[in-house]
């Protein structure tokens, strides 16, 4: 029998932590997650909730309360980049064929709410100043609520679900497995009166864009340049992003709307993979593994990671059961899912010239509906990005003709290399 307080205590209570918490208290276990936020408040989001991350949603029951609030079931995605132009639907997953992109408001709170109903103890605006050890081992953290008195809480996990710079992977030197470099400076704002029929997303040498419909009837861009730009960005901020969705000929309707909150831009942009797990402590969302904004992976990553995670501690915590044997499945489990996906992401973010194989593939795609679809699927998780780009698969998509191309292609890139 423990004498901890606590079962597990969660630092971080946005999508991951506050999920996470959720999840292992409906389980029964004793759970304190803490942030220095308090709730409902916004924070820097691509917004998209994949498919995937729907689908939870929807089986946590809490799909309706978005709905409800009034954000837009994104179904239709127009995909113009520099490779071709496609036109789609997302295809049917786990019962629901659309994304949602609620404002970070909306869906945090809804989400602390959820672990709070659940049975977990949340305090909100309280800051983390120290994670606890006994020799190696984490045993808590210690801190407090605004400015009163510092207090200390143990548990037999301490979750680090506090972000890319997260205190727990710090305190606990998390190791590093994969790392590049923030590839992309991006920028987020709202505009009223600037209508979008789905989602839309704009790739080019230099640039990324996406336009998606949020809450309150607005729309969301997103706007990337490369980081090696940065220093030009941020001269005339509102002039480059006005001027970047000109140049994608969206100049009309972002002319004729309303930019409706201030620009919201940001270089810290990391791609990291760390080890997320130890003795005491496991890492989940980006405290765990971050990537690149631009494939909108985030909070469906943070979603599904939460679950892993909380059925890694349920088993773990059973009786007769090994909490380092679950929390090391756990980090297979997320690899499996998420690393094809990473390393795709940093693809995009690289801003390359589009790739003979990516001509290819789009123009095979543009001449089949399903294929279009199927590959609208594989951006937002539904379909396995590691399936997908096999070569047998690829190669019944291009045909034999395409595949010569794109083996000829890949040739002359090598010699010229």
């Amino acid at each position: 029998m423990t004498d901890d307080r606590y079962d597990v205590i969660v630092v971080g209570a946005r999508v991951a932590g506050s999920a996470t918490a959720m999840l292992l208290a409906r389980r029964g276990l004793r759970v304190l997650v803490v942030d220095r936020a308090t709730f409902p408040s916004d924070t820097l989001s691509t917004h998209q909730v994949q498919l995937p991350g729907v689908a939870r949603l929807r089986r946590w029951e809490l799909l309706e309360a978005v709905e409800a609030a009034g954000t837009p079931a994104t179904r239709h995605v127009r995909f113009d980049a520099q490779a071709g132009l496609l036109d789609g639907h997302f295809p049917a997953f786990d019962g629901g064929d659309a994304l949602y992109s609620p404002r970070r408001t909306l869906l945090d709170g809804l989400l602390v709410d959820a672990a709070r109903e659940a049975g977990a103890d949340v305090r909100e605006g309280f800051t983390v100043d120290e994670i606890t050890f006994d020799g190696e081992r984490v045993t808590g953290i210690r801190g407090r609520s605004g400015n009163g008195p510092a207090v200390a809480e143990t548990a037999r996990l301490v979750v680090g679900a506090d972000g890319k710079h997260s205190i727990v992977a710090k305190a606990v030197r998390a190791p590093v497995v994969r790392e590049v470099a923030p590839l992309t400076v991006s920028s987020y704002t709202y505009w009223s009166g600037l209508p979008v029929e789905g989602g839309e997303i704009f790739g080019r040498e230099r640039r990324n864009v996406g336009l998606w419909p949020t809450n309150d009837g607005l729309t969301m861009s997103f706007v990337q340049w490369p980081i090696a730009e940065f220093d030009t960005f941020r001269t005339d901020i509102e002039g480059n992003v006005v001027r970047t969705l000109e140049q994608l000929g969206l100049g009309d309707r972002i002319h004729a709307a309303e930019r409706a909150e201030r620009i919201r831009t940001t270089p810290d942009v990391p791609n990291v993979v760390r080890v997320p797990h130890g003795a005491g402590w496991a890492l989940v969302g980006d405290a765990g593994l971050v990537m690149d904004p631009v494939s909108g992976q985030g909070i469906a990553d943070a979603f599904r990671d939460a679950e892993l995670l909380a059925d890694a501690v349920a088993s773990g915590f059973a009786p007769g059961g090994s909490p380092n044997d679950a929390l090391a499945g756990y980090r297979r489990a997320r690899d499996e899912a998420v690393l094809p996906m990473w390393d795709f992401t940093v693809q995009l973010a690289s801003f390359g010239p589009a790739k003979i194989e990516e001509r290819v593939l789009f123009d095979a795609l543009a001449q089949s509906q399903m294929e279009t679809d199927r590959f609208l699927g594989v951006l937002t998780g539904a379909v396995s990005l590691r399936e997908y780009m096999k070569p047998a698969n690829l190669r019944k998509i291009v045909g034999m003709r395409g595949f010569a191309k794109i083996a000829l292609g890949k040739a002359r890139a090598s010699r010229a290399a």
